[in-house]
């Protein structure tokens, strides 16, 4: 796993609105354990939200998150043919998880079937966000869930 993480420059006022965001990246390779490694990684941006900017998460949110964080980076693993990379972006107001992998096949969203064997993944993603996309880019595809954080 390489990981990246950039804060918010030192010196700013608690009360001012900062206009960067707190940022995590990690890059994984399929190996065991790095679906478990990659919500370690979101546990720890999140307990850094909260302590270096304030972000209110209730215990709804931050579960709504961890899940978020597990189908995104499942699906990843499980469905490109490389190394997927997990990004992290956080404010006091806003948190966003995106996921690139190297297959270009966009996710599919099922109608909700509870009869269904699987396929759940962005079933789920798309209840507990505010927002969801999935585009492709040069590498492979990117999905983002947004999620905002009440105040």
């Amino acid at each position: 796993m390489n990981e990246q993480v950039t804060s918010r420059p030192a010196g700013r006022s608690e009360e001012s609105r900062p206009t960067e965001m707190l940022h995590s990246a990690a890059v994984f390779d399929g190996r065991p354990g790095c679906i478990a490694q990659a919500r370690s990684l979101a546990d720890r941006f999140l307990a850094r939200l909260v302590a270096e900017w304030l972000a209110v998460l209730g215990e709804h949110t931050r579960n709504d998150l961890m899940l978020a964080v597990s189908e995104l980076v499942t699906n990843a693993d499980r469905y490109s043919h490389g190394p997927y990379l997990l990004e992290l972006e956080g404010t006091a107001e806003r948190i966003s998880v995106t996921v690139y992998d190297s297959s270009t096949a966009l996710p599919v969203l099922y109608a909700p079937d509870p009869a269904r064997p699987g396929g759940h993944g962005m079933e789920i993603v798309v209840a507990l966000c505010d927002r969801l996309t999935a585009e492709r880019v040069p590498v492979g595809k990117r999905i983002r869930a947004e999620f905002e954080l009440s105040s």
